[in-house]
This record gives C-alpha cells, structure tokens and sequence, in this order.
C-alpha cells in the first residue's frame, strides 16, 4: 500500500470512529464582492470585502430521546485580524423545547424578521439592521476578554408558534460594574397558513446596557407564492438609535432565480443632527443554484451612497 493510500485508509477509519460516537457536521458559507461607501472616512471608498464562516457541530441522541448537542464556529473576515474560534454552545433538545447555554442565541436576535430588511450577497441594510440599539447576540468571534460571560436561552415550538426566552450576564463570577445588568430577552413568533408571518421581542438592558430596554414588532405576508411584504418597528430607550420603522418586500421573477428586494425606513433619532430620517434601499439576487450573486444601492440617514456586488455560496 503507497502512503497515499495509507494515508487516506487511516483518515476514514478516525472519522468513521468519530461518527460512531456522534453525528457532526461542518457548515457556513463564503462571501466577497465589491463595496462602494460614499464618505466612508477612509482613503478609498472602494473596498474587496470577504468573509469565510465555518460551523462545526456535534450532536448525540439518547435512548429517552434527548438530542445533546454543540456548537463551535469559525469566521474569518477581511481586515479583521481576530480570527479565533468562537466561545462553544451547548444544548438539550426534546418534545419540542430546548434548552442553551453558553455562546447562546439571544431572543430578540432569533428573531426571522428583524433583518427582513436586508440586502444583497451580504445582507446588509444601513437603513433597519444597521441602525438597530445595542443587544447581546451569538458571538461570531471571542467575547473580547470578557470570559466570563454566560447566557442561558430556551425555546419552545409547537406547531407554528415559537416562544423563547434567554438570558444574558456579562460575568458571572464577579460583581457587575456600576451601570451594567444583565440582559433578559422574550420572542414570541407565529406562522399562519404559511402566508402571515408576525414576530414580536423584547429586551430589557440590551448588551447589559442599564435601562437600555427594545422592543420589537414585524409583520411579513405572502400576497403572492412569489411575492411578499412587510413592516418592521423598533423601539429603544437608546437615545443614540430612537425609533426605527420600515416597510419592505421582495418579488422573484418567473425564471424562479432572480429575485427582486427594497425597502424604505424612518429613523426618528435627531441628536447627531443627521441629513435625513428616512433611508431606503433595492437589490436583487440571481440564485445560482448552491451560490448566488447579489448587488444593492442605498442611501443611509446622512445622504450618503453604499453600493455592493458580489457572490455567496453557502456549504
């Protein structure tokens, strides 16, 4: 046997024994394109903007029907020299509830339509998402130094309805600074007749922001098997974000690939004396079937252009 051969027998008898234990799986996606940000603050306002995401899960199923499971995930992005795995999740999911804890994914972030608003190849909309107050979140990346930091979330389905809850302290071991909390987070979301879709979240000290309390309410329908509309609302104690509403929708032609978005936003927050209070946006994606290319243009609250376009594929 050549040790080629050797080589690749021994790789398939460690991951055939790994498997026997537990199924895990690698997964993510890959992004890049080409960003144009009007006023962006830096000597060129055209950037090559890239991004690779790997998700590494485990999970094993008991005799009583318990699924145990983890998750680790890797993200390189460009310009960003932080490039360390993420800190893990670990769950417990059975009858329909399942119980997080660790790296969790917070309530008002599970929600599926608080980004509804976003565009393009890399899901970006300055006008909703990039506006939105402060809040804990699954963490892409390290927590920073922030190691002891925990959050514990649960969830539960039945049929189409989905509450969940979570729980989020910036550390557990030690005393809160003065003007720290901890994070609590409620969702609740709906699904009638696989045409109206409603999700309402709240947070109360959003990212352990004392008093920085959100909420959140959004509506999407289904006019058509190929077209919908909806209408997103925050709200934030965060005198630096204020209060965000959106109308928004998406329409796929024909060929069933290439598909059509945009959305209009109003932002009431004056402090930094902003150009505008509105923002709006339109892209289009062109699904390549397993990879996609999208490109947007938006105007943000200061009148300023951002333009992408470029390819995802997801794995």
């Amino acid at each position: 046997m050549t040790m080629k051969k050797a080589l690749i027998a021994s790789t398939a008898l460690i991951a055939t024994a790994g498997f026997a234990a537990a199924d895990v799986t690698i997964s993510g996606y890959g992004r890049t394109g080409v960003v144009y940000q009007e006023n962006s603050g830096n000597d060129n306002d055209t950037t090559v903007v890239s991004r690779l995401r790997m998700n590494i899960d485990a999970s094993t199923s008991t005799d009583q029907g318990l699924e145990f499971g983890a998750r680790f995930r890797l993200q390189w992005d460009q310009g960003d020299d932080n490039t360390d795995s993420n800190p893990g999740l670990l769950y417990v999911t059975g009858s329909g509830l399942t119980v997080e804890v660790g790296n969790v994914n917070t309530a008002i972030d599970s929600s599926s339509l608080i980004y509804a608003t976003e565009l393009s190849y890399m899901d970006n909309s300055v006008g909703f998402s990039g506006v939105l107050p402060a809040f804990y979140a699954y963490a892409a990346k390290d927590y920073g130094g922030d190691n002891n930091r925990m959050g514990v979330a649960a969830e539960y389905v039945f049929d189409t309805l989905t509450v969940r809850g979570s729980y989020i302290t910036a550390d557990q071991v030690n005393d809160l600074p003065v003007g720290t909390e901890e994070e609590f987070g409620l969702l609740a979301e709906y699904v009638w007749n696989d045409r109206l879709e409603l999700s309402g979240a709240a947070t109360w000290n959003g990212e352990g922001i004392e008093d920085n309390d959100i909420f959140f309410i959004g509506a999407r329908y289904a006019v058509m098997d190929n077209a919908r509309i909806g209408l997103n609302y925050v709200s934030s104690e965060d005198w630096m974000k204020g209060d965000t509403i959106a109308i928004y929708g998406d329409y796929t032609l024909a060929d069933g690939r290439t598909n059509i978005e945009a959305y209009v936003a109003n932002n009431d927050q004056d402090y930094f004396g902003k150009e505008t209070d509105n923002a709006f946006g339109v892209g289009v994606n062109y699904d390549l079937g397993g990879a996609r290319l999208g490109g947007s243009i938006q105007r943000d609250y200061d009148e300023n252009v951002r333009a992408d376009m470029g390819l995802r594929f997801d794995f």
